[in-house]
């Protein structure tokens, strides 16, 4: 039969690491720290195919050599800048949810960037809020498989992919109802088609738009954001409760 070749891939060592790893995938949603310390375990096979990926570009090619670090960013300095630019706009979004536009962590939870893989899991969260700002997508539980889906898209980042992965399973047991079933939007954000629908969304905006692990966000800060969209590709999202601009407090923030 043709299943037989599950009973290698499922060995008990195998299945043992998988529970481990689903089981923080499980609770990203409660404690950030549970994805960190995810990606940071996926940091060997499971990070190669992405590792490829990114070295085909020489630019993330030559961040990765360098280890560049990102940030700490300057909250009232940003602000500074013109209206409609992306440190503006980042910054009044962190600032009006109560978020540390800083909240990453620090290289020496990845090994001080001894591997490559240690950089790119570093970077990838170092940056991850502006993807949020560059594709709409909100920054909370509605949004993040829209944005986390964009890294698996442009190059098969291994912490989101099993994120998203663990989330579809957990769904598709959470509930009896259809997706026709569900009285409002939010309601309908718990269901397996809304995540589904979210995960191939992100994977297609990652896949048209242009590179953006290698950019260099803190040179782009000053960019009006609508025209660093244009020029990298990105058609952001800004209806339904997927997207910060459906919230209220950020509209009269930015205005």
């Amino acid at each position: 039969m043709g299943f037989r070749y599950l009973n290698k891939v499922a060995s008990p060592e195998h299945i043992k690491e998988f529970l481990e790893l689903a089981d923080l995938a499980a609770g990203a949603g409660e404690d950030a720290g549970n994805v960190f310390e995810l990606s940071r375990r996926l940091s060997g096979n499971p990070m190669s195919r992405c590792l490829s990926r990114l070295q085909q570009d020489p630019a993330a090619a030559a961040l990765i050599q360098s280890r560049k670090l990102c940030g700490p960013y300057d909250v009232a300095a940003m602000k500074q800048l013109p209206k409609g630019s992306l440190g503006h706009t980042y910054a009044t979004v962190m600032e009006t949810l109560g978020y540390d536009i800083d909240f990453f962590p620090d290289p020496s939870f990845y090994n001080n960037l001894e591997s490559d893989a240690d950089y790119v899991n570093y970077r990838v969260y170092a940056t991850h809020d502006l993807h949020h700002i560059l594709s709409g997508y909100s920054l909370d539980d509605y949004g993040e498989t829209g944005v986390i889906s964009i890294s698996m898209g442009q190059f098969s980042f291994p912490g989101f992919s099993l994120i998203n992965l663990v989330g579809l399973m957990l769904n598709f047991f959470d509930t009896d109802k259809a997706d026709e079933d569900f009285a409002t939007p939010e309601e309908y954000a718990g269901s397996i088609g809304y995540t589904y629908d979210l995960i191939t969304q992100g994977m297609e905006m990652g896949i048209r738009a242009k590179p953006l692990f290698p950019m260099i966000w803190e040179e782009r800060m000053a960019q009006n954001l609508e025209e660093l969209r244009s020029e990298l590709g990105i058609e952001p999202v800004r209806e339904g409760p997927y997207s910060w601009y459906s919230n209220a407090a950020i509209t009269a923030a930015l205005t």
